[in-house]
């Protein structure tokens, strides 16, 4: 007897649909997984024969050959185990045939519990455009299923309940929708940073049009205190960015029952040891890596000459497109990757080239050499380079609180809603401009264009240095709420490029 139980697979943050066909036959027992499965498909195997018979359900001692179609897909995770399990089952009689409009994930222990798995939110997403109207989870994921807002959902705790449910021996309650509680976890806040108020503003442009930004300053001047307080005043995120992003983390198991939504842009740290794979992503079923778990959010690298310049470089190209692409022999996955890179480093190896104390021991050699380790194509695609000096003594016993982050963040709203209206779209900044956005909204009158040909000239700008400085003007004119750029906009978004980084 054939019996098909409908499920899903999953290729990067996208899922597809997956039949799981079951052939019962005569012969001597043996059970075969075919379908590309990767070794914890074939191991599932074990798992389901045990599961049905410490569940008291019947287990057939016949040839059987389960295949999951397509065949031409790879195959991975444990999340096939209960529609492999169900297919065997309906295929011998113990449970009733289920609906072809419903879908089966799960994981099963050997004594028939479910566990939770693995990129459930991707694969409720494909299960609503799908037409599938009922999907059976584990009940840990069932929460993060109904985000899809598609099919019912019913959660499942072990095999024996399922198979009442579908025999018709128990009613089985759907999950209701989540909603995300109103109360946000605390975050630092900017009114905890005395002084350094031009290092504020540029942050507060930096939020405002999504820019990267680079912190040079001596140790203890508060580049990383500022850097980890960016994420308070970014814009809110909209339900389509949540959902995006929450689909990253559901891949990587970084959800569960209590938070399966994504709710505040990501702030990601890694440490300077990481590697290329754990940039960028990678392995044999390739991850998402550290700028893709910062999508729509903020990837701080602190110490950032201590990196690998290889590490780096890495980073280039996701900077352009918004995107990674990672290519291996089983095939090709892309994750979306779009961050505000933010980065801080000291100005020398000990620390203090320039700082007027005259404390620096680095031979100018040595400076050089440092310096060089951050490659000239990354730092052009860096819009804002920003000195944070010691912060002076009369800073540190000011008595008076410094702005709070809520009243910032209500500037870098209304900068923002000015770019929604502009290119009538939510997730869209300054940043993010085209050529021909640039051309419409960046337009600079003959006194604008006069300042940025001298600054060109100046500075040694590059092509894309030239479409940074006019992008970061365009936000500095939005905070100011003026409809065209002026001169002192184009001013300081010069300002942000005059930084002294030779030789790197």
């Amino acid at each position: 007897m054939i019996c098909s139980v409908r499920t899903l697979g999953i290729t990067g943050i996208r899922g597809s649909g997956v039949v799981a066909e079951c052939y019962i036959s005569n012969g001597l027992p043996a059970f075969d997984i075919v379908g590309l499965p990767d070794a914890a498909v074939k191991e599932a195997r074990e798992r389901v024969r045990a599961a049905a018979k410490n569940s008291g359900l019947s287990f057939p001692s016949s040839r059987i050959t389960v295949n999951l179609a397509p065949a031409n897909l790879k195959k991975a995770g444990t999340h096939y185990d209960l529609p492999i399990l169900l297919s065997i089952l309906a295929a011998a009689g113990s449970v009733r045939r289920p609906r072809m409009t419903s879908a089966f994930i799960g994981e099963v222990a050997l004594d028939g519990q479910l566990r939770p798995v693995c990129g459930v939110l991707p694969m409720a997403l494909a299960a609503k455009r799908e037409g599938i109207q009922a999907l059976f989870v584990p009940a840990e994921n069932a929460a993060e299923a109904t985000l899809a807002r598609g099919p019912a959902v019913y959660p499942i705790r072990n095999v024996r309940e399922l198979a009442e449910g579908l025999n018709g021996e128990r009613v089985l309650q759907e999950e209701p929708l989540w909603l995300p509680e109103r109360n946000q976890r605390h975050q630092p806040d900017f009114k905890d940073v005395l002084g350094q108020e031009h290092v504020k503003r540029a942050l507060e442009v930096a939020a405002a049009g999504s820019h990267n930004v680079l912190l040079v300053g001596p140790p203890g001047s508060g580049k990383s205190m500022l850097s980890k307080r960016l994420p308070s005043i970014l814009p809110d995120m909209s339900w389509e960015e949540s959902l995006e992003v929450s689909q990253i983390y559901s891949v990587m198991g970084m959800l569960d029952a209590k938070t399966p939504l994504v709710t505040q842009r990501p702030f990601r740290s890694p440490h300077h040891t990481i590697s290329n794979a754990g940039l960028a992503g990678g392995g044999t079923n390739p991850r998402p890596g550290e700028i893709s778990l910062s999508h729509k959010g903020v990837l701080f690298l602190d110490e950032l000459p201590e990196f690998k310049k290889d590490t780096l470089d890495l980073m280039r190209q996701p900077l352009e497109d918004g995107m990674v692409t990672i290519s291996r022999v089983s095939g090709a996955v892309t994750y979306p990757a779009e961050f505000m890179l933010v980065c801080a480093m000291n100005p020398c190896k000990c620390g203090w080239y320039g700082d007027p104390s005259g404390r620096c021991t680095c031979t100018e050699q040595a400076v050089i050499n440092y310096r060089s380790r951050i490659s000239g194509p990354l730092l052009d695609r860096i819009d804002i380079i920003v000195e944070v000096p010691a912060v002076h003594f009369e800073d540190l016993r000011r008595r008076a609180e410094a702005e709070p982050s809520s009243a910032i963040k209500t500037r870098v709203d209304t900068a923002r809603k000015i770019q929604q209206r502009r290119f009538s779209s939510g997730s869209m900044c300054n940043a993010l401009m085209g050529p021909d956005q640039m051309r419409k909204y960046c337009a600079l009158d003959e006194e604008c264009a006069e300042l940025m040909k001298q600054a060109f000239d100046a500075l040694g700008l590059t092509a894309r240095s030239y479409d940074r400085i006019l992008k970061v003007a365009r936000t500095v004119a939005d905070l100011d709420g003026s409809e065209h750029i002026e001169p002192q906009h184009i001013a300081e978004a010069i300002q942000y490029r005059a930084v002294n980084l030779g030789n790197c």
